[in-house]
């Protein structure tokens, strides 16, 4: 009885642990599946903390996939982006929102060993004690110190590096970079990208996507057009994904691709293109045809 009254309020921190760590929204639901399914037949009585105690299990269980997510990725097709989270008002899912759900950010933290990654968002993310890290990760409390203390400071340094922009700003490119896509106004669009801004498209092998990063401003917008032309896109709209605005665009009414960026001084110096449709399901929804 204690579980089922209070876990519709702790089911977006279960879910919420799992997509920082994981990177995906389908994995996420299947971990929140398997903590439910362990609380449901253990003995909560004397659990004081039941968040603590929902969100440890996530992780613990998290980790596991973690390790053997690693040995997938090495033959991944391609670059890997994480799994946009619709976290606007449409969301789907509830969850945490924070610097540490964006896209910028999971691409860090991708880089944090699994250890180094599950100590930083337990305990920096969900305050959660070192005594029980240590546990999840099957080590010491000064390991576990030691771990959140090396994963902080290389997200410090990366944030230092690519401090983010305020969310006025971000709104107002993207509002102009649409404009000026869907009018095919390339000097626009270069106007908009940083020179030496760099691309990079997810499509799994799943899609035609490409498979290398390309650089320079101007052969971005190039290319942003030319491949709109192709697609023959019925309409891009801006979305919250991760906390912060996106473009969402639609191809004969269903979501073809999600886009996020990165702003430096005042223009977009990193554009990342989500195209795995198989990553995209959390996010398709349909837009009317008629919609501007």
């Amino acid at each position: 009885m204690r579980l089922a009254a209070e876990w519709p309020e702790h089911r977006p921190a279960v879910f919420g642990v799992a997509y920082r760590l994981l990177g995906s929204v389908a994995d996420a639901e299947d971990v929140v599946q398997d903590v439910w399914l362990r609380a449901s037949s253990a003995d909560l009585s004397a659990v004081v903390d039941l968040r603590a105690w929902l969100v440890t299990v996530a992780a613990r269980r998290s980790y596991d996939v973690l390790k053997s997510a690693r040995v997938q990725r090495e033959s991944y097709v391609g670059p890997w982006l994480p799994e946009p989270l619709l976290t606007g008002p449409d969301a789907a899912e509830p969850v945490l929102v924070d610097e540490s759900v964006t896209t910028a950010m999971l691409l860090v933290m991708e880089a944090l060993s699994p250890p180094e990654r599950v100590a930083f968002v337990l305990h920096d993310v969900f305050g959660i004690s070192f005594d029980r890290i240590a546990e999840v990760l099957g080590g010491s409390v000064p390991a576990a110190r030691k771990l959140a203390s090396r994963a902080r400071r290389r997200v410090a340094e990366a944030r230092e590096s690519a401090p983010t922009a305020p969310r006025a700003e971000r709104e107002r490119l993207l509002v102009a970079f649409r404009a000026a896509y869907q009018a095919g106004d390339l000097a626009g669009l270069v106007e908009l990208m940083h020179p030496d801004a760099v691309y990079t498209t997810d499509g799994g092998g799943e899609v035609f996507a490409a498979r290398k990063l390309i650089h320079g401003g101007r052969r971005i917008a190039e290319v942003l057009l030319r491949v709109g032309r192709q697609w023959s896109l019925s309409g891009v709209d801006i979305v919250e994904i991760g906390g912060e605005p996106a473009l969402v665009a639609y191809r004969e009414g269903r979501v073809h691709s999600v886009d996020t960026v990165e702003i430096t001084d005042g223009r977009i110096s990193a554009y990342r293109r989500q195209l795995n449709p198989r990553k995209l399901q959390a996010v398709t929804f349909a837009r009317p045809e008629s919609s501007p």
